[in-house]
């Protein structure tokens, strides 16, 4: 099997590589809004698979290749039966004998690290129980459109340490600035988490820590953000979930903590009144809506690089 370049987790790229992306994002951007649309990954054929509902990774992908002049084929998880209809080394062989890459949004990281064993063109991590690499380019790049630059940014997690924060952490450590992770008892990443995620090269400015206290970890913070306190999967452990993450609402209050040009962000979709209050995330500094259309930019930038630059010459 020929040797190829996937994108699983965020870590397994280097410094420079995840700068590269988001340069390329920022250009394609930039003539976005100008009308232009380079026909960069021409007759291209992007497979996606999905064990899981989506909105904005599915929308963002297929648009994302539509403006490149490519096209995408959609494969849901009825269609495919991944390991249980016939098993993933076939599914993986005749998949990548047909398509340039493949997207897969799964319920197991497992599964993605196991299909991109048997694939010959790049996978890409569209979402797993682990990680979630896309949509942290696409945060990374709004708060630096927001501020213009990483270095000294203050972002704060604020709820549960789960895949949108473990990945936010990876593209970080990557880019520079201050990432404080504010989760309850029990719902905390562990050392040998934060060990993993920033186990590749880290950019020297990069700074992480963890702080129980929601209040103390926002003070001063520029960038704050949250997501669902139940992820697809956990509805049996709602009640659960809602009383433990009862204090790390971001609220006003909370948010009256942070610097006066923090910005909040969320990846959606929300549950107002619980995670976050409508007044947060429908207020002035709010960003939920560039955030989310940058998932498309940002992943251009990728679908770019994995399948233009980053692979390895034969």
């Amino acid at each position: 099997m020929k040797s190829v370049r996937h994108f699983l987790d965020l870590r397994d790229c280097t410094v420079a590589e995840v700068q590269r992306i988001l340069a390329i994002a920022d250009e394609l951007k930039v003539g976005y809004f100008r009308g232009q649309r380079p026909v960069l990954l021409e007759r291209k054929v992007l497979g996606m698979i999905f064990e899981k509902m989506s909105l904005r990774t599915r929308v963002s992908f297929e648009a994302g290749m539509a403006h490149l002049g490519g096209s995408s084929i959609m494969l849901e998880e009825q269609h495919i039966g991944f390991g249980k209809r016939e098993p993933v080394n076939d599914i993986g062989h005749v998949l990548s004998s047909m398509v340039d890459a493949i997207v897969f949004r799964a319920k197991s990281h497992q599964s993605v690290v196991e299909l991109a064993k048997y694939c010959t063109c790049p996978v890409i991590n569209a979402l797993t129980d682990r990680s979630h690499p896309c949509q942290a380019l696409a945060d990374m790049m709004t708060v630096r459109e927001e501020f213009g630059h990483f270095d000294g940014v203050k972002i704060v997690w604020v709820g549960d340490s789960n895949n949108v924060a473990a990945s936010l952490i990876e593209a970080a450590a990557k880019l520079g600035g201050e990432v404080v992770v504010s989760s309850p008892r029990g719902y905390r990443f562990s050392d040998a988490d934060l060990e993993l995620f920033t186990s590749g090269e880290t950019h020297p400015d990069f700074v992480l820590r963890q702080e129980s206290d929601p209040a103390k970890a926002v003070a001063g913070a520029q960038v704050v953000c949250t997501d669902v306190w139940v992820s697809m999967g956990q509805e049996k452990e709602e009640a659960e979930r809602r009383k433990a993450f009862a204090d790390y609402q971001v609220n006003e209050a909370l948010m009256s903590g942070a610097a006066s040009d923090a910005i909040f962000m969320h990846c959606l979709p929300a549950r107002r009144g619980l995670e976050v209050t409508s007044g947060v995330i429908d207020g002035a500094g709010s960003r939920i809506v560039q955030e989310a259309s940058n998932r498309m930019h940002a992943q251009k930038g990728l679908l770019v690089w994995l399948l233009n630059e980053a692979q390895p010459s034969e």
